[in-house]
């Protein structure tokens, strides 16, 4: 599985010249715990994070005035991955630099944002995330119909409903079966 499988679209980026107002209004709103930080020309410059905030409140605190710009207190240019970055290695990068979020740059521009939680999520599915994802997979080669429901329990999913001919039934339950988070497949029998 790779960066644009798991990433966060579009995007919520904040300029380097906005007022740091609006830069905690977005993280508020959005509740999200950091923002890429890109310039005039949406080109990455930086993040801007909790962390970042928490330190400049400190500092404000001190002192009792503070930076108004999201650049007076964003940190510079953070670790980025690309589309195809393999998952299982932005959590080796998010684990050696302490980066909770990585933007996605495709063309110098950010497409998207993966945070630990989207890779936790992959490497360590809940049976409702590996339902989803096989229902997805499913769905998609049924042209984008539910033919098939799944679902699944303690990793284990069962396909319900009928298959056209054995073809059919082993690509169905292929594509189960290398979904993150299924450990078996079965398939319900029909009574009637």
């Amino acid at each position: 599985m790779h960066a644009q499988d798991i990433m966060s679209t579009p995007a919520r980026t904040v300029r380097a010249d906005a007022p740091l107002a609006d830069a905690i209004e977005l993280l508020q709103h959005f509740a999200i715990t950091a923002l890429p930080v890109v310039d005039d020309r949406d080109t990455l410059v930086g993040m801007l994070g909790e962390r970042d905030l928490l330190r400049q409140a400190a500092v404000v605190t001190a002192q009792a005035t503070g930076p108004r710009l999201v650049r007076d207190v964003m940190t510079g240019l953070p670790v980025v991955a690309w589309p195809e970055a393999e998952v299982a290695d932005l959590a080796a990068v998010m684990v050696q630099q302490d980066a909770h979020t990585i933007p996605v740059v495709a063309d110098g521009r950010v497409i998207g944002v993966v945070s630990r939680c989207d890779v936790l999520r992959t490497l360590l599915p809940t049976d409702e995330a590996a339902r989803r994802d096989a229902q997805r997979r499913l769905d998609a080669y049924a042209d984008g119909r539910q033919r098939w429901p799944v679902t699944v329990d303690a990793g284990i999913a069962i396909i319900e409903g009928e298959f056209d001919d054995d073809t059919e039934l082993a690509v169905a339950e292929a594509l189960v079966r290398i979904t993150p988070g299924i450990a078996a497949v079965r398939v319900a029998e029909k009574t009637g």
